[in-house]
């Protein structure tokens, strides 16, 4: 059973038209202790099914630790949005409500590996030459 209504299913294709690179998400979940884990992975095998050119790998966080830390997934559930090159895109949790758009712009930007940043922005951002992290915390509130 689909999470994504028709409608929704509709507009996703379109959007996914855009797709100009093949996207991975690369899915971390596990059976226990996760409440949204189930819903999430639901929601990206809805997602995958939508585009030849989106695909989803699913992985056991508890099991494949190793695996976990090469991509530097810390908790669960867990989705790498990536081409050929891991961009560092790392969602945590049930991406529902402004989290999905979220999730469909992510895969749409992987897909092009270009942003929509200023060239003023992107002349800052070449300025930084320390490691740095950015975590976006985003609340249903």
């Amino acid at each position: 059973m689909s999470l994504l209504g028709e409608k929704e299913q509709v507009i996703v294709s379109e959007q996914f038209q855009r797709l100009e690179n093949p996207v991975r998400m690369i899915h971390f979940t596990q059976g226990l202790m996760c409440d949204t884990c189930p819903e999430t992975q639901r929601l990206l095998e809805d997602l995958a099914s939508l585009s030849d050119k989106v695909t989803l790998e699913v992985h056991n966080f508890a099991i494949e630790q190793e695996l976990a830390a090469q991509f530097q997934v810390a908790r669960v559930p867990a989705t790498v949005i990536q081409t050929e090159k891991d961009f560092g895109i790392r969602l945590y949790g049930l991406p529902s409500g402004y989290e999905f758009a979220s999730l469909l712009h992510a895969i749409l930007a992987v897909s092009r590996s270009a942003t929509e940043l200023s060239e003023e922005s992107k002349t800052l951002l070449r300025s930084v030459t320390t490691p740095t992290h950015i975590q976006v915390f985003v609340t249903p509130t």
